[in-house]
């Protein structure tokens, strides 16, 4: 089978990977990939928005198979593009990437069909937001109602940070149009936790569950940004808590989409605060989130092509998910000065990772050597017997890791530890 993958990160070269463990694969196009992924796939550069291009390429190369990956090409509609020209696709119609696509659109799902989540208000002007938080709770959420690359959601200490997100957000356009509405919605607090989900619209499948480290510097300190790292299994989501999401979230919110004509096929995200009332939906993502994939694929003992198939086909029941025991780690590698400015174009160089391994994000080719090119640029895995197994074997190889003006946090996963 020769199979197109959508997307040039970290999340699409661990997708990719997996993909290439089934014997039928044969050739893999990678739209745009990356320097790191072109040592597993063929790359093409066309951007992921690019959905025209992307359809004129598959009629002429004729793929068995798309993957569509990131937010942005679900949301535009690529997978009902290329279902039109005969390709089958793993992902959500743009119908219901709107899941991830407005938050508005989110939360008042969720307000109609009951399903847990923050209290909240929506706003389309910013004077009437503004006058809305003077007497509110702090601290407070405030989130851009478009995609914002992971970016578009801020925790607000006090009232003049909620001010000045409001005014960045509505008035300066930090986020362009994505700004345009915001939801203000209460603090909540507890342990979060990620779940990915395999769904064909009528069952849902959860994969390993997940701890994502937003912050960009150790002890949870400095700017939001894309995830440090990630590990998997979350130690905070025990059997009964996912007895408890599946009952009151996971199913009610696919049921929900499909009484909406909303159908969703594909990779679902949860993102969950485990709050003292009882798990809440922070939010959804319409695909496989990033860094969260780079731990929980290579944990699937399951092939996730012939996965992706069923799910693409309303078979998913017909199939057995398996995930292993173990444990894994993801160290996310980034330029100095990321979530800002930084520099790039420096050489990565990789020693022997004994039975770890790299996932490339922010990578070029360029006359046969990998140069970083983006904030975050590479990820190092490691699975093992246990988490702290896991841990200590990624820490290990991110020092064979090599490139000019690197960081990495030190305590990716410690907080599970000492759970």
């Amino acid at each position: 089978m020769k199979i197109l993958v959508i997307g040039g990160g970290g999340r699409e070269h661990a997708i990719i990977k997996k993909l290439l463990e089934n014997k039928k694969v044969e050739h893999i196009w990678a739209l745009p990939g990356n320097g790191g992924i072109s040592k597993d796939a063929e790359c093409v550069n066309i951007g992921a928005k690019d959905i025209d291009a992307i359809v004129e390429f598959a009629k002429l190369n004729k793929p068995d198979f798309a993957v569509v990956a990131p937010d942005d090409p679900l949301v535009l509609g690529a997978v009902d593009r290329l279902e039109e020209v005969g390709v089958k696709c793993f992902g959500p119609s743009a119908l219901a990437a709107e899941i991830e696509g407005s938050k508005i659109f989110s939360k008042n799902l969720m307000k109609k069909y009951n399903i847990p989540t923050a209290e909240y208000e929506t706003f389309d002007n910013l004077e009437k937001a503004l006058d809305y938080v003077k007497d509110k709770e702090m601290p407070i959420v405030i989130k851009a109602d478009g995609l914002a690359l992971g970016k578009g959601v801020i925790i607000a200490q006090n009232l003049e940070e909620a001010n000045k997100a409001l005014v960045m957000m509505m008035s300066e356009g930090a986020f362009g149009k994505s700004g345009s509405r915001v939801v203000i919605e209460e603090f909540l607090t507890g342990p979060e936790v990620s779940v990915l989900s395999f769904t064909d619209g009528n069952v849902v499948v959860p994969m390993v569950s997940s701890m994502d480290h937003k912050r960009a510097l150790d002890g949870d300190k400095g700017l939001n940004t894309g995830g440090m790292g990630t590990i998997a299994p979350n130690p905070y989501y025990t059997l009964d808590v996912a007895k408890e999401c599946m009952e009151k979230i996971f199913l009610p919110t696919i049921n929900a989409m499909k009484m909406e004509g909303r159908t969703f096929k594909g990779c679902l995200y949860f993102g969950l605060m485990l709050t003292p009332k009882g798990p809440k939906v922070i939010e959804y993502n319409c695909r496989f989130g990033d860094p969260e994939t780079q731990v929980v694929l290579p944990l699937m003992e399951s092939d996730l092509l012939d996965t992706m198939i069923a799910v693409r086909d309303e078979k998913l029941s017909e199939m057995e998910v398996k995930f292993s025991k173990g444990a894994a780690c993801c160290v996310v590698h980034a330029s100095k000065g990321y979530p800002e400015k930084y520099d790039s174009g420096f050489e990565i160089t990789e020693e022997d990772m004994g039975d770890a391994f790299v996932y490339y994000a922010g990578a070029k080719l360029d006359g046969g050597k990998i140069l970083t090119s983006g904030g975050r640029v590479l990820g190092v895995v490691a699975k093992g017997d246990n988490l702290k197994c896991a841990i200590d074997k990624a820490y290990k190889a991110s020092e064979k890791v090599h490139f000019e003006n690197a960081f990495y946090r030190k305590d990716i996963g410690k907080k599970a530890l000492e759970a």
